[in-house]
């Protein structure tokens, strides 16, 4: 645990690139133990029809779909709280093993239908353990509380940055060496 823990939420426009900076970064930071979870688009005929979830540890799920007849409504999407929870919640609140860096792709709207999860980041963000998540532009309630904790540092993505973001993200989160 570090206690000069950075803090770092990166935002940006739908598509500039904040997954692929956490992925990217994600490689970087490799040899670091790493707990969170990515999103990817699941697409068909070439059609966004939902979001799938990874965890670093492996899993795997749905977190929204066209094809889902439950669950809160985000857009066209449908948003299966219960699944995502099952899945990123044991990641995000794991005490077995030492975590280094937390990774976080999104605070968003649709994650943030689950209470459980906002209580875990919120715990997260307080704590000791360097946090890089991406977030919401736009939102209020959890999504803008979070922007406002202290020593939060917003970085924003663009086409521009993505490609040397997650190097840059991933030196500053290096331990300091002594001298």
């Amino acid at each position: 645990m570090d206690p000069k823990a950075r803090k770092i939420l990166l935002t940006g426009l739908p598509s500039c690139g904040k997954t692929t900076v956490i992925t990217s970064l994600a490689e970087f930071l490799k040899h670091r133990k790493i707990a969170g979870f990515y999103t990817r688009e699941i697409r068909s005929h070439a059609r966004r029809t939902g979001f799938a979830i990874r965890t670093f540890s492996g899993a795997e799920g749905i977190l929204s779909s066209t094809q889902l007849s439950h669950g809160p409504r985000v857009g066209k999407y449908r948003v299966d709280v219960e699944g995502f929870e099952s899945l990123v919640l044991p990641e995000l609140t794991a005490k077995h093993a030492r975590v280094d860096v937390f990774i976080i792709d999104e605070i968003g709207k649709m994650e943030c239908f689950s209470r459980p999860f906002i209580h875990a980041v919120d715990a997260i963000l307080q704590g000791s353990v360097h946090v890089v998540a991406t977030i919401a532009s736009k939102g209020g309630g959890f999504i803008a509380r979070a922007k406002t904790f202290p020593e939060i540092e917003i970085m924003q993505v663009t086409t521009a940055n993505r490609n040397e973001l997650p190097q840059k993200i991933a030196r500053l989160l290096e331990p300091a060496k002594d001298a």
